[in-house]
């Protein structure tokens, strides 16, 4: 990572809480540590029954099954009671939505967006890879939740298996002035290139989003104007000052060149480096372009694990049992180039301490290892599907022009 970088990062860390949620690692935040579905949707829609003033809820999807339609009830309850809630939902990720899920928002006096809409004319690359891939509610201004969860039954999958393992948290403190700001702004940018009045934000008084507890929280943003590279940023100087150990765990591993040097230099120089990758194969392109990766990883020493039990939807890390992060942002050009990102990262043992416990039971209870000398012998065979997939991958994004701005 070049000084300048470095220089960008530690900078970043000095700054107090921004209007666009940048700062990283101010103190006074209290942070619970969601795990998968059966955790996230209690405590979301709990705080959703609990809303007085304002909702904002962003997702990629919004799914019409069991979970997507409590979630409906619960802001469709909200709405009623005179709270001004607000959904943007994925025109992609969220297809159905329109049709199945918003009339129902609507009619309850719900503000909906649909971040770009399918249109027939839409070029499929563009439509299929710029998307809102952002997870985030903040409710009156008090709370926030982010993380990788949709809005989606953990066990709604093509084939019958357990539940997604994936994280979310759920935040107080100062740092929610800066989620909702984001989420404000993101709104507005949306409501004005669908030319939709942006209506009356609440004025009214809200709390003050003070100290809320002694753990140390940020938030990070990926956009396509001024936050383009923050989260791969962030990655690249933890990393770079990792001693002890990394854990990652990513749905879709696809590094760049700058992540994949950190992470092997990182090995080479003794870090006990730990990748809880997908086992499963949901996205067969994807899938085979991770493993061109492994035996470049595992020569250098990194440990692979593929998750067996389900699929794998987390997009979290732990490092030297410090630092952590929870969000929606994969380690791939899809999450770091291309789609509106959003992460929430730690600083404190206690919270790294719960999050590497949910990630070493996976590893050690339902994963398996990849051997570096059977990966050697074994992949022989499937090399040439791997390079084809990863070169149509990359070609994919370089496909889209990542400078466009909405």
């Amino acid at each position: 990572m070049s000084f300048f970088q470095v220089l960008m990062i530690a900078e970043m860390m000095k700054k107090s809480d921004c209007p666009d949620g940048s700062g990283l690692f101010l103190p006074g935040y209290c942070i619970s540590l969601l795990c998968s579905g059966a955790e996230y949707f209690p405590a979301l829609i709990g705080a959703i029954k609990a809303a007085k003033q304002e909702i904002y809820l962003q997702t990629y999807i919004f799914a019409d099954d069991a979970t997507g339609q409590a979630v409906s009830a619960a802001l469709c309850d909200a709405a009623r009671r005179g709270v001004s809630v607000r959904v943007m939902v994925d025109g992609f990720g969220g297809e159905d939505f329109p049709e199945k899920i918003r009339p129902a928002l609507v009619a309850e006096g719900v503000e909906v967006l649909i971040f770009r809409p399918r249109r027939r004319w839409s070029l499929p690359g563009r439509f299929h890879l710029r998307r809102l891939h952002r997870k985030l509610c903040v409710v009156d201004r008090s709370v926030a939740f982010a993380g990788g969860i949709n809005v989606i039954d953990d066990r709604n999958t093509p084939q019958p298996m357990g539940p997604r393992f994936d994280f979310a948290v759920e935040v107080k403190g100062p740092v929610v002035a800066g989620i909702h700001a984001s989420m404000i702004r993101l709104w507005r940018v949306v409501s004005l290139t669908q030319l939709r009045r942006r209506g009356v934000f609440p004025c009214g008084e809200f709390p003050s989003g003070g100290m809320a507890g002694s753990q140390r929280v940020g938030f990070l943003l990926r956009d396509n104007l001024r936050y383009r590279h923050a989260i791969e940023q962030a990655y690249l100087a933890v990393i770079a000052n990792a001693r002890e150990e990394i854990i990652l765990s990513n749905a879709y591993f696809l590094p760049g060149r700058r992540l994949m040097r950190a992470i092997l230099d990182a090995a080479r120089r003794g870090v006990r480096v730990s990748l809880l990758l997908q086992g499963r194969i949901e996205y067969g392109f994807q899938h085979y372009a991770t493993q061109s990766y492994y035996a470049t990883l595992l020569e250098a020493g990194v440990r692979i694990f593929e998750y067996q039990e389900s699929f794998l939807h987390a997009k979290v890390a732990v490092i030297d049992g410090q630092w952590a992060t929870v969000g929606s942002s994969n380690v791939d050009p899809f999450s770091l180039l291309l789609a509106r990102e959003a992460n929430v990262v730690v600083d404190d043992a206690a919270f790294a301490a719960s999050l590497r416990a949910e990630l070493m039971e996976a590893i050690e209870q339902r994963s398996r290892e990849i051997a570096r000398e059977h990966w050697r012998h074994s992949s022989a065979g499937a090399g040439f599907l791997q390079r084809i997939s990863y070169a149509l991958l990359r070609a994919c994004v370089v496909f889209v022009c990542p400078a466009e701005p909405y």
